[in-house]
């Protein structure tokens, strides 16, 4: 059972892959360097302010615009925990899940929290609740098997554990020309 719990950020609805990463910081793929960014145009306070494990809350059709992973993997590198919205954009969901950040649509939650509270999120069952102001949301829950993919850190470091579980072998020590990208 995987449980986070945080403190809220609040941002609106259409909140694109510019505003949450700026273009100009796209020609790096640290997460690191990407994280210092995060919102940087948007809300120039949220990355000095935030915590490790904060959440964030938003609107409707979060994360749309441009097919970039790098907009989850800031929030992911910044410390963000999970992020609630009323929707998402597909491709951002996509990514988000297969970085490791869990992403949980929840329109009730969305329009419900204020920034600032403190929220306990349910990933097996679905459910948020808001600590300050009381109340249960409900989500859709996250399948075990992407639960899993989520603790081992993503897509990527989840299918080394599974190919090393099976070959006992380590892909790190595998050639590059040996992952299938071509000889």
């Amino acid at each position: 059972m995987m449980k986070i719990e945080g403190r809220t950020w609040k941002f609106g609805s259409d909140v694109d892959t510019d505003a949450i990463i700026p273009a100009r910081y796209l020609n790096q793929s640290d997460p690191k360097e990407l994280a210092k960014h995060v919102m940087e145009d948007e809300r120039p306070e949220f990355r000095k302010e935030m915590k490790k494990g904060d959440i964030v809350v938003a609107g409707k059709n979060f994360g749309c615009g441009s097919s970039r992973e790098h907009a989850p993997v800031a929030f992911k590198a910044a410390g963000v925990s999970c992020i609630i919205a009323k929707s998402f954009a597909r491709i951002f969901y996509r990514n988000g899940l297969n970085i490791g950040l869990p992403l949980l649509e929840s329109p009730e939650a969305s329009e419900r929290i204020q920034e600032g509270e403190k929220v306990r999120v349910n990933l097996s069952t679905g459910e948020i609740f808001n600590l300050d102001q009381g109340g249960k949301f409900s989500a859709e829950p996250i399948p075990p098997f992407m639960q899993e993919l989520i603790k081992d850190g993503g897509l990527i470091p989840h299918l080394r554990k599974k190919q090393q579980k099976q070959s006992g072998t380590d892909l790190k020590s595998v050639p590059k020309r040996g992952r299938g990208r071509g000889l």
